[in-house]
Parts: structure tokens; C-alpha cells; sequence
């Protein structure tokens, strides 16, 4: 069975890649923490090869539907371009396909800061486009625990300081690892905001709410605008039912890890889990909720529209997701 080349290309950039990071997570002659360190800094390395090549940037703290993002950008591209239906958004993939397609670099912002020093700004975006993808950080550590307990390999977990033992949902939240390290990343992006030459906000639950209007706004920030047909039939595609079907399939199998499942038979390890908008709200009791929504009201920025003090308020040059 043949593949198209660009499938085949994109294979062949992600095995290249593990192999330099398997590798040095593995120099014998190096104690652990400066082969997590090693690692980092390559993956920084990376990260900003892409940044000075990008033409536009989505970032977003984990489980904050980035993957269902890009599959609806991808679909509009697809549409657009003629492209196979399995051809999803990597980095330049598509845009070695048809230049009209932009690069555009997806990162959690995780490793950037390793190679270039920038700890406390966001300086190295400053001149680009960026997508700020918010998710309800409550939702978006919930998840994230379910990614950590039946998704994220050893290693990301320890190149990340996530727990390595067990804990409780609850317990994981409220940890340096869960809610307080959701809401310090989006602070930082926030306080960061206006700085950057152009910079747009758009929230998981506008893409819930007003899909269409929402991916429409998107696309124009884009500078790739789409006909009506277009942003339907991507909203179709991206449904949540058949993001589902498409990962018990293994539709994308040549994209990575992105959308397949680890155990068929369980859902929680599923890439699409639920989707559900304050779907935090079932996992935990009055009292953990009360805690919970407490530490949101105290310390996140107003921004992103989650908290009682940012109603009616706007700020600075962000375009809030369509709202």
C-alpha cells in the first residue's frame, strides 16, 4: 500500500526526532537531571526553529482542545486545497502541500523558555500572530489528570515535574501540578498580551457555543477566510461524535499519538474524552467544588472571562473568541 508523500514526509520527521530525544535521555555518562535538561533545551531548539518560521502561533496549556482545533482548521484547508481528508495540521506540512496554507506552529509553550532563557516573557512571540486557545482552567485540569493517569508516558511526566505516584482527582488539582500551574501559565500569557503585535483569545467555549461564528472569526485573523460551506461542513467534520469515530478508527494514525486512543477499551484514555463545558463540576463534592472555584476567583486573570470580576470587562488588543 502506497502513502502520499506528504504523509510519509511528516513519518519520517516525527521518528527523527524521538530518536534525538530518546538518545539523550539515554547518555550514560550524564546524571538524570542534566539529560532532563538536555532534553528540554532540544525541545526548545525545535520550538524555536518553528517560531522564526511560523506565520502564525496557537498556544494553549494542555487538554485545552488544540487537537479539535486543528482538526477544524484542517477540514477548511482540506476544503480549500483539495487535500486528502487524513491530511491534519503538523507544523508545515500542508503548506509544503499548497503555499497557501500557513505555517502555523501549535505548542503549549512548555519548552521554549529551556533554550532561550526567557522564563518571565513572552518576548520571543512578541512580532508573530498568536492564537490563545482558553479552556475553563478547572475543566482543563481535569483533564489534564486523565491525561497524566491513563495517557502521558513516564518520561513526559518527568520532564514536566508531574507526579510519578498516585493521586486522587481532587488531590492532583489542587497540586503545584494541576489548577495552580494552569492559572500561572495563563496569568503570564495575559499579563504578556499586550505586547504582542497581534494577538487573539479564543475560548473553548465560544468554539462550543458558536462554532461557526467563532472558527469564522479565527479564520479571518488568519488571513484565510472561508465561505460559509466551508466553516459548516469543518464544523461537521470536528463534530464531537465523529472526533470520536475517527480515533477508534485510527483515522490519524500517521499524525502522531494525537488521536489514538492508548486502551481501546477504556474511555477515560482517550484523546476525546468528554468535551463538557464546567463538566468539573461531576468529578468532586460541594466543598472540593467551592475550593476549586475559590483558587480560580482569587488568581486568575480577568482576561479570559472566567471569573465574576471579568464580566463586561475587555482588555487590551485581544479579540475574545467572537464574543
Amino acid at each position: 500500500m502506497r502513502y502520499p508523500l506528504f504523509l510519509v514526509r511528516q513519518l519520517g520527521r516525527t521518528v527523527s526526532k524521538k530518536v534525538v530525544r530518546t538518545g539523550a535521555r539515554h547518555l550514560p555518562f550524564l546524571p538524570k537531571e542534566r539529560t532532563r535538561r538536555l532534553e528540554r533545551w532540544l525541545r526548545g531548539r525545535e520550538d524555536y526553529r518553528k517560531l522564526r518560521l511560523a506565520d502564525a502561533v496557537v498556544v494553549s496549556f494542555g487538554k485545552s482542545g488544540r487537537t479539535w482545533l486543528r482538526v477544524l482548521l484542517s477540514r477548511v484547508f482540506q476544503l480549500q486545497h483539495g487535500l486528502d481528508d487524513r491530511a491534519v495540521l503538523g507544523f508545515d506540512n500542508l503548506h509544503y502541500r499548497t503555499g497557501a496554507v500557513p505555517r502555523i506552529l501549535f505548542t503549549h509553550d512548555n519548552y521554549l523558555r529551556d533554550y532561550t532563557g526567557r522564563r518571565d516573557s513572552k518576548a520571543d512571540f512578541y512580532d508573530k500572530k498568536v492564537i490563545f486557545l482558553a479552556r475553563d482552567p478547572r475543566d482543563v485540569a481535569v483533564s489534564q489528570y486523565f491525561q497524566w493517569k491513563y495517557r502521558m508516558k513516564p518520561n513526559k511526566k518527568d520532564i514536566n515535574a508531574y507526579p510519578m505516584g498516585e493521586l486522587a482527582p481532587f488531590d492532583f488539582v489542587v497540586s503545584d501540578a494541576g489548577l495552580p500551574k494552569v492559572i500561572d501559565f495563563m496569568n503570564l500569557w495575559a499579563k504578556e498580551a499586550p505586547q504582542i503585535r497581534q494577538f487573539m483569545v479564543v475560548r473553548y467555549e465560544d468554539l462550543r457555543a458558536r462554532p461557526k461564528e467563532t472558527l469564522k472569526a479565527l479564520l479571518d485573523f488568519l488571513g484565510t477566510p472561508a465561505t460559509e460551506a466551508q466553516v459548516a461542513d469543518a464544523v461537521a467534520f470536528a463534530s464531537y461524535d465523529n472526533m470520536k469515530r475517527m480515533e477508534q478508527q485510527r483515522v490519524f494514525w500517521l499524525s502522531g499519538g494525537r488521536l489514538v486512543p492508548k486502551d481501546r477499551s477504556n474511555p477515560n484514555s482517550y484523546k476525546v474524552r468528554r468535551g463538557k463545558v464546567a463538566g468539573y463540576r461531576d468529578d468532586f463534592d460541594a466543598a472540593q467544588i467551592a475550593q476549586i472555584d475559590q483558587l480560580v476567583e482569587a488568581t486568575l486573570d480577568p482576561l479570559f472571562r472566567y471569573t465574576r470580576a471579568a464580566t463586561g470587562r475587555s482588555r487590551g488588543k485581544a479579540l475574545e473568541g467572537a464574543a
